[in-house]
């Protein structure tokens, strides 16, 4: 369904209640998660896909985050679940403040504090944290983390058995009474009433089974094959005997080690996330890693109608709709496959990757008679001999840098500020000797999911770009400066363009 006009940003001020109905009455999947419909007739708040009758527009009032409902009374619908709409997100910092706020940022016992210690991690003063967050979601942190906090307990409430202590310290609050009290005045009723509308949870490897909804379409089937190949041994698989594919790896998170497996439900519109019971007490930041692995929040509509634009990529998203980013679970082991990937195959750099996690990395208790390591960490990377990396088949000279390239990880050098910039990211990352353009933007792509990120001097992208060109291309390919030149149209969707030129030719 096409409309007159365009539907507003949902961070802005002033919805345009005329957009956001006509995409309520169509129940349009591009939209969700974009804004929330509170009922004044139920009190309850709705995704815009929800399946029940489409109230009158009198009845209808329209919001751009979940916590803006909640502040004005609305209480989340049980039925379409608002914390399954995928995120709006949007390269400003705002969003990326948000980002953090939804992977757990601001839990804890002391919501002032760890304002004032998100604030500095983002460079602003706590009263410029509030004003920025107020001004785009008309909420202060704390009410947008008690949002984010109400939802996900929600969510394990409706799809774990988790025992209630659990669920309430997994959400980040710092006590089950503070749980119960908020939960009860936010919502009119006790945890337990909706642990009791729940049949049963789903039973899997014995791990903890998890939703995670995004906008379709979505190219699993190429994003599993894009991963196969880049798999590290040992830490992690493609299940094949999984019809369309599984994902699994070891995870190691926040003093937490353990496992995952993700499949796709493609008829819900889902991907299905278990992770092994122990990790539990981090549910929320591996939730957030998951989603940016799986570029979940991306909004294929708006990247597409822009890429569509130029003839070439027309042809490869007609082919494949719904191709995403895969990014990566840890910033540190991507980054450093990345380096391993310089001057040789893809296959050669998954080889070396599975030899230095057997050379390096701890032992992992898994279900999966394939994933029994962890990737080593940059701190003990940074303090290996050059020579002992450099038996695992490197040059001397790439082993260096994969010290150096430890060394500033574990200085905090992969902890991207909010806010910065690609260019001034990309330029950080070159400081470290041994990384050049093109692993820097890779790393950017992939690792920290800047949308615009674009390796220029990758010889695939450069004949990719060039087959419809290849009469008045001798060499059959462009140089790294003309293809920088030719993909300029496309941002500020370049990682996008780069996958797709990746993929495979029309």
């Amino acid at each position: 369904m096409e409309y007159s006009t365009p539907l507003p940003d949902a961070a802005a001020s002033g919805l345009d209640s005329s957009s956001c109905y006509r995409a309520l009455a169509a129940r349009d999947t591009r939209f969700d998660g974009v804004f929330f419909t509170g009922m004044k007739t139920t009190g309850i708040y709705c995704r815009p896909v929800c399946a029940v009758k489409t109230p009158r527009e009198s009845s209808c009032l329209f919001f751009g985050t979940a916590a803006a409902a909640e502040a004005a009374g609305f209480r989340p619908c049980l039925r379409c679940r608002p914390e399954l709409a995928p995120y709006a997100l949007q390269q400003n910092l705002a969003y990326a403040v948000w980002q953090r706020i939804a992977a757990g940022a601001l839990n804890g016992r002391d919501d002032e504090r760890a304002v004032e210690r998100l604030a500095g991690e983002v460079g602003l003063s706590s009263r410029q944290l509030r004003r920025v967050l107020l001004q785009h979601f008309g909420v202060t942190p704390i009410e947008l983390a008690q949002t984010q906090r109400l939802l996900f307990a929600k969510k394990l409430l409706q799809e774990t058995r988790l025992p209630m202590a659990d669920v309430a310290y997994a959400a980040g609050f710092g006590s089950v009474r503070r749980f119960n009290a908020l939960f009860a005045a936010r919502y009119g009723m006790a945890p337990t009433a909706i642990r009791r509308a729940v049949s049963s949870a789903s039973i899997g490897h014995g791990g903890l089974m998890l939703r995670l909804a995004y906008r379709p379409p979505f190219a699993w089937r190429e994003i599993v094959n894009y991963l196969a190949g880049r798999a590290i041994p040992g830490v992690e698989a493609i299940d094949r005997t999984e019809p369309s594919g599984a994902y699994l790896r070891s995870v190691r998170i926040d003093g937490a080690t353990g496992w995952l497996r993700v499949t796709h439900l493609e008829t819900k519109r889902q991907l299905v996330l278990e992770v092994a019971p122990v990790l539990a007490p981090v549910l929320m930041p591996l939730l957030a890693r998951v989603r940016s692995q799986f570029d979940l929040d991306a909004n294929p509509a708006v990247i597409e109608a822009h890429l569509m634009q130029d003839a070439l990529l027309a042809a490869r998203i007609a082919a494949t709709p719904g191709l995403r980013v895969p990014g990566a679970f840890d910033a540190f082991e991507l980054a450093v496959r990345a380096v391993l990937g310089q001057q040789v195959s893809v296959a050669g750099a998954t080889t070396l990757s599975g030899r230095l996690a057997t050379r390096f990395g701890n032992a992992a208790d898994t279900p999966f008679a394939n994933v029994a390591r962890h990737f080593p960490d940059a701190e003990k990377l940074a303090l290996a001999p050059v020579d002992d990396i450099a038996q695992i088949g490197l040059p001397k000279t790439r082993a260096q840098t994969i010290c150096n390239l430890a060394q500033f990880a574990a200085r905090g050098g992969l902890r991207i500020v909010p806010g910065a910039s690609l260019d001034a990211t990309v330029a950080r990352l070159k400081s470290v000797k041994g990384i050049g353009g093109w692993t820097a933007h890779y790393i950017a792509l992939r690792a920290l999911r800047f949308p615009d990120a674009f390796p220029a001097g990758d010889l695939g992208l450069q004949k990719a770009a060039a087959a419809d060109e290849s009469d008045a291309l001798p060499a059959a390919r462009f140089t790294e400066k003309q293809l920088a030149v030719r993909a300029a149209g496309w941002s500020p969707w370049r990682s996008y363009a780069a996958l797709m030129l990746w993929h495979s030719p029309v």
